[in-house]
């Protein structure tokens, strides 16, 4: 008899989001440099398709399409490295829910129209960091996003629409707007390293949990 394939270790799964100019994009680059190899970067899917041509319009049907073609590529984006990099913790730069902010029309659309539902976006990650962007403050959002072209009154609004929906997660964890960018960057920095710790030690739990007794 063949000898049982013991299954894969479960990856686990964190979203950066927040609204235009949150500094998540900077924050996953930090975290990867500063954590190593035992994360991998899953970069935004929407500065992946505009940057690349793909035509970026406010009429609501082109807003449509976008916005699934997003959702599409972000899911492939995770999966593929998560078969890439099996042994490493996913830092998603935004996560498959945030279309339904950037949706123009109410998220139930949204989800009907990739064919999914909000428990079950929710389910795909195993907490969600949110970056709250300067614009709350009324600061400047300026960065190095060539593609970014929101309002600061816009920003804000995304930013109040995001976090209602992510905010259902059960593991949402808040990095408010701080003057100081550099504060409010080592504060994400050490929730994430909080989170990372949390789920590795659930994990060697787990694995104990599931390990024959030995007797005698």
């Amino acid at each position: 008899m063949k000898a049982a394939r013991s299954k894969p270790q479960r990856q686990c799964r964190i979203v950066l989001t927040g609204g235009p100019g949150g500094g998540k994009t900077t924050a996953a680059d930090m975290f990867r440099r500063e954590i190593g190899v035992e994360v991998v970067v899953v970069p935004e899917a929407a500065t992946i398709l505009f940057q690349g041509g793909f035509p970026r319009s406010n009429e609501p049907g082109a807003r449509r399409y976008a916005q699934t073609a997003i959702y599409h590529v972000q899911r492939h984006l995770e999966d593929v490295q998560a078969e890439l990099f099996p042994g490493r913790t996913l830092i998603c730069d935004r996560g498959t829910l945030d279309g339904a902010a950037y949706w123009p029309g109410y998220p139930h659309d949204y989800f009907g129209a990739v064919g999914s539902t909000m428990a079950a976006e929710l389910a795909r990650y195993d907490a969600v960091i949110f970056f709250e962007t300067a614009a709350v403050s009324g600061a400047s959002i300026e960065g190095g996003n060539p593609i970014r072209n929101e309002s600061i009154k816009e920003a804000a609004r995304l930013d109040g629409k995001l976090r209602d929906l992510w905010s259902q997660h059960p593991r949402f964890i808040l990095v408010p707007n701080n003057r100081s960018f550099f504060k409010k960057l080592s504060f994400g920095l050490a929730v994430l390293e909080g989170v990372l710790e949390e789920f590795s030690a659930g994990r060697q739990t787990a694995a104990r949990r599931g390990r024959p007794s030995r007797r005698r």
